[in-house]
């Protein structure tokens, strides 16, 4: 029994570890640069509280989760809208 505990323990210290690791500091996430969803150019908020994703250290709104699903197969094609 105390070997399992050792053993949760030592897990549960390498997944925190690894969370915090991976994700991405606020300070090196680029800012959503406009006031409309990113797939449909509607407002941000008229479909409810916006959606943010972080997507390869740029963060992207969406006006509703059909938005964040027609993004994620296609990605490329909305990303060409934000200028760098």
């Amino acid at each position: 029994m105390k070997m399992l505990n050792q053993l949760l323990a030592a897990t549960s210290i390498v997944l925190c570890l690894a969370a915090c690791t991976s994700a991405p500091k606020a300070d090196s996430v680029r800012p959503y640069p406009f006031k409309t969803c990113l797939v449909t150019d509607n407002a941000l908020g008229s479909m409810g509280d916006p959606i943010t994703r972080i997507y390869e250290g740029r963060e992207v709104k969406f006006c509703c989760a059909p938005c964040v699903a027609e993004f994620e197969a296609n990605p490329a094609v909305f990303l060409s809208k934000l200028k760098d």
